[in-house]
């Protein structure tokens, strides 16, 4: 079983764990956050509740870093079936520092595609996002989108986004506009991708069906630093450790015509101050 996540994982950038947990937890798991939600506001919410607002991104927005004051969230971040699942495909257990719960209510956005590394700027190595489903995710509730083998890539300069159809303002350019491919999930199910993998989500368009999510973020084992929002660093035994941070960017990926195709040359450079998205 771990050699087969390894292998696709390895070949395109991404695997997906069926009923990695079992329907009774992601109830209890979902029913959670949506009373955490309508209790209000809390440390890393982006920009909190709106309750009147016509943006349903604005009744329901994100939350991030719960694992910080929520030991429900804690748990599920360093939970053993994860570690295990990482471990295989990385060969050493992970870090872990952050957690995001998405809600996507009917008729919300999506978010344009982007590389989490560009934002985590996990070093040597590089992050890895543990993204459960808790409700069915298809492409009508805007489910997420992957292009297999674009971790292979380096990370990508950005050019602004549709915010029309984006709650996030910047997205990365593609060699064919159709790469990338809808990933249709059940609850319980995990997809585990790499940190240079260009992924996004198109928005919400049913009128009575949400597509929350719980992701998790994670460094691999051999780093040494990450950038300053994802501290403190935490083993999977849910231990503190120090590790350096990671300041500015690197060289950034630009398309350019070869007689092989489309190459991605490193060009110019990429500075993120905005917390990853």
């Amino acid at each position: 079983m771990s050699v087969s996540f390894k292998q696709q994982f390895d070949t395109s950038g991404y695997t997906l764990v069926r009923g990695l947990f079992a329907a009774d937890e992601v109830e209890r798991l979902r029913e959670h956050y949506m009373v955490l939600r309508t209790r209000g506001s809390y440390a890393g919410d982006d920009p909190g509740v709106q309750a009147g607002a016509r943006d349903p991104l604005r009744r329901y927005p994100r939350m991030t870093h719960v694992h910080r004051w929520d030991d429900t969230t804690l748990q599920w971040l360093i939970d053993r079936r994860l570690d295990e699942v990482m471990t295989a495909i990385l060969g050493k257990s992970p870090y872990a520092v952050q957690t995001m719960i998405f809600f996507k209510p009917p008729g919300s956005r999506g978010q344009a595609l982007h590389q989490d590394n560009f934002y985590l700027k996990a070093e040597p190595g590089t992050c890895i996002a543990a993204w459960m489903a808790l409700d069915k995710v298809d492409r009508d509730n805007g489910g997420l989108q992957v292009v297999p083998g674009s971790h292979r890539w380096p990370i990508l300069c950005t050019e602004k986004a549709d915010t029309k159809v984006s709650y996030t303002d910047v997205t990365v350019p593609l060699p064919d506009p159709d790469a990338a491919v809808l990933v249709e999930m059940e609850p319980g199910d995990v997809l585990f991708f790499h940190g240079a993998l260009v992924h996004g989500s198109a928005p919400n368009v049913t009128a009575d069906r949400f597509r929350r999510a719980l992701i998790g973020h994670y460094i691999e084992g051999r780093a040494e630093q990450v950038a300053e929002y994802y501290h403190p660093v935490l083993r999977m035994d849910g231990s503190p450790l120090e590790l350096g941070v990671a300041e500015g960017g690197g060289a950034c990926g630009e398309w350019t015509d070869t007689p092989d195709g489309p190459v991605a040359v490193l060009t110019g450079n990429h500075t993120v101050n905005r917390k990853h998205e």
